[in-house]
């Protein structure tokens, strides 16, 4: 029996044991199986490892997307986690290669996954709070939101999921060091029913923009980056 002649339940269970890859390639020998490839129902679950791997197109984002989970565990986490004005021109050249990749990626996903019950970000130091405020209303389902070493985060993203996380049941953002005590203490009195965690969050000292004379000097600066 040739593949082609599986019926589509069989196929998308063989697809379903495939990698984003080897799905993509398999799709490609011919329409059937391209078709098959591009069923919503295949696609419940995401999870990416690397940056690079958002912008590949073997994978569909859908209303059937449930789970979505981009951990990023790379030496290059380090260079996006340090503060705007202490980085070198080297370290803004790193960055700025990737920079909107993850913040364009989810704006993707709150135009074309409604459905989405769970978010995971880990190392993904460039995304905002303005890019998570508009996935909370967008996704009015979301459950469970976790957030590890997102450097940009701060008290906004809090209010947000106190404003639009109405299904919101666990939220995480642990190592986000810009997200203060206060914050947290204002989230659990609006939304005592949430399950709440920050790991070192609040403990972390938060980014402050150097001003006037207080700025630091170069050699500090360079002082601070070893």
């Amino acid at each position: 029996m040739h593949i082609t002649q599986l019926n589509r339940e069989c196929l998308l269970h063989l697809f379903s044991f495939l990698d984003r890859d080897s799905r993509k390639n398999l799709a490609s020998t011919c329409p059937q199986l391209q078709d098959v490839f591009e069923d919503p129902a295949l696609w419940p679950l995401l999870h990416f490892r690397s940056l690079t791997e958002l912008k590949k197109d073997n994978f569909l984002l859908s209303p059937a997307l449930r789970s979505l989970s981009i951990c990023w565990h790379s030496s290059r986490v380090q260079v996006c986690s340090i503060e705007d004005w202490l980085k070198t021109a080297l370290q803004r050249s790193i960055c700025s290669r990737h920079e909107s990749l993850v913040n364009d990626f989810l704006l993707q996903v709150c135009d074309r996954c409604p459905n989405l019950a769970s978010v995971t970000l880990s190392g993904c130091g460039h995304v905002t709070d303005d890019c998570l405020a508009r996935l909370l209303r967008c996704c009015p389902r979301l459950r469970a939101l976790r957030l590890e070493n997102c450097a940009r985060i701060t008290n906004r993203t809090l209010t947000a999921v106190a404003a639009h996380g109405r299904a919101l049941q666990t939220l995480h953002v642990d190592f986000c060091r810009n997200v203060s005590a206060a914050g947290l203490r204002r989230l659990r009195a609006a939304c005592p029913r949430l399950t709440l965690r920050a790991e070192h969050s609040a403990a972390m000292i938060p980014d402050q923009p150097p001003r006037g004379p207080h700025a630091p000097s170069a050699a500090l600066r360079k002082l601070l980056l070893r």
